[in-house]
């Protein structure tokens, strides 16, 4: 029972120092946690209010830590140096503690210490949450914008490939495709891989799945920029592309499509400049 009293004793002494010496361990925290002054005021009051009120969740203070956990991974703090912003509190603290010198004073603030430990840990987690948060959302902006659907004529789109396609960017590709053509009424699609740096039988099967949704969609497919190189790897490999219609180029692919939307495509003449020559 007297372990019971002495804890409750030395947690309210704690509470007093908090509230008593607001303004000095502020001011040491700011300099310790090199933070924005408005954020750990409003962190510093929820916790005296939630210590006050006997509060044991602490819901409201850790929602004020995520999103000093959000703000500052978007800002490219480290999570250590987060953390350590809430571990600050403990060193402004003590030096009131110290000062004042009472045994329950310095029992509570063992208590304090393990407090602020688990805040900080809950940190450290939600900063580690926020940053897989943004990295995901780059990611997909990166595919958003690796994969653009441009209009080569009217009645025809294209969408040209750089780089790697993987699962993930095929159902970006099919989407952004399907609902092109959804909004252009498109009845023929170019599907260019000359920035495709290797086909293998995974990239021809993401192909074949794009160019069978276009085709649910009543849009005939090109696939444009087979090169040597990958023409030699799909004969070794053995892949099939079945009735789908192979180029060589982007130009061919869109010759060939203005031709079956019933569009003759006729080369120039050669103009032939004389010139002549006087001698003196």
């Amino acid at each position: 029972m007297t372990l019971t009293v002495d804890a409750d004793v030395a947690r309210r002494r704690i509470e007093e120092l908090l509230r008593e010496n607001e303004a000095q361990i502020l001011q040491r925290w700011h300099l310790i946690a090199k933070a924005s002054g408005e954020e750990l005021t409003e962190i510093f009051r929820s916790l005296l209010a939630s210590l006050e009120q006997g509060s044991s969740d602490l819901a409201d203070l850790r929602g004020l830590l995520a999103e000093l956990s959000r703000t500052r991974a978007r800002q490219g703090f480290t999570p250590a140096d987060t953390s350590r912003a809430v571990f600050g509190l403990k060193e402004a603290l003590y030096e009131v503690v110290e000062a004042d010198g009472a045994p329950d004073a310095l029992r509570g603030f063992i208590w304090f210490s393990r407090l602020i430990d688990d805040l900080g840990l809950f940190t450290f987690e939600s900063y580690t949450t926020a940053r897989e948060r943004i990295i995901l959302d780059q990611a997909e902006q990166l595919l958003e914008l690796s994969t653009p659907v441009v209009k080569l004529w009217e009645g025809i789109v294209a969408v040209p490939l750089v780089g790697t396609l993987d699962s993930a960017r095929t159902q970006v590709v099919m989407e952004k495709l399907l609902q092109t053509l959804v909004d252009t009424g498109a009845e023929h699609a170019v599907i260019d891989i000359t920035g495709v740096p290797a086909v293998d039988t995974q990239v021809a099967q993401h192909l074949l799945k794009a160019v069978v949704a276009a085709r649910l969609m009543g849009a005939e497919c090109v696939i444009s920029g087979i090169r040597p190189q990958i023409a030699h790897t799909i004969v070794t490999l053995g892949i099939e592309f079945g009735d789908i219609v192979t180029k060589a180029s982007l130009a061919d692919a869109l010759a060939y499509a203005l031709r079956r939307s019933g569009i003759e495509v006729i080369a120039p003449k050669a103009t032939r400049i004389a010139v002549r020559t006087e001698t003196i």
